[in-house]
């Protein structure tokens, strides 16, 4: 399990676009992570829109965000254009990034047991080193907490 000041698993995934995002390349800035379990689902839409809402705040800091799920590129590309996120998507289809934040859980639905993303928060520092994690983040308090961790 992942602690504040570990340093923060790499990886290299495509976004929406295709283009690849490496964790490595975005040294010198602050980095948000947060995973979710799916593209236009209730809980994932109104994270995802919060994060829309604060994005100025987020980029007056110069902090970087990156919202991950299992979905593919297609799926994020729709879910950007429906509610306009302002923030890249990236695709971790092979659940490998997902696995090294150990994200990846057995979860209730509906009274069955299936394996799924937790909703987590990731905060990476400029050294790449873990600044803060919010396990069973609330889709709608997540972008405010996050931001408050980094600029207390």
């Amino acid at each position: 399990m992942l602690k504040v000041l570990d340093k923060a698993p790499d990886f290299s995934l495509k976004d929406q676009d295709g283009k690849l995002i490496k964790l490595s390349d975005q040294k010198g800035s602050f980095v948000v992570l947060y995973f979710y379990p799916k593209d236009n689902t209730p809980g994932c839409t109104i994270q995802a829109c919060h994060y829309r809402d604060f994005m100025t705040q987020f980029n007056q800091h110069q902090i970087k965000v990156f919202g991950i799920s299992k979905d593919d590129e297609q799926s994020h590309q729709k879910f950007r254009k429906d509610f306009d996120l302002n923030f890249q998507l990236l695709v971790d289809t092979d659940l490998s990034t997902i696995k090294a934040y150990d994200v990846w859980h057995e979860k209730n639905m509906y009274g069955k047991m299936v394996m799924g993303v937790v909703r987590s928060t990731f905060v990476i520092n400029p050294e790449g080193l873990i600044h803060a994690i919010f396990l069973k983040a609330d889709p709608s308090t997540d972008a405010d907490l996050v931001l408050n961790s980094i600029l207390a």
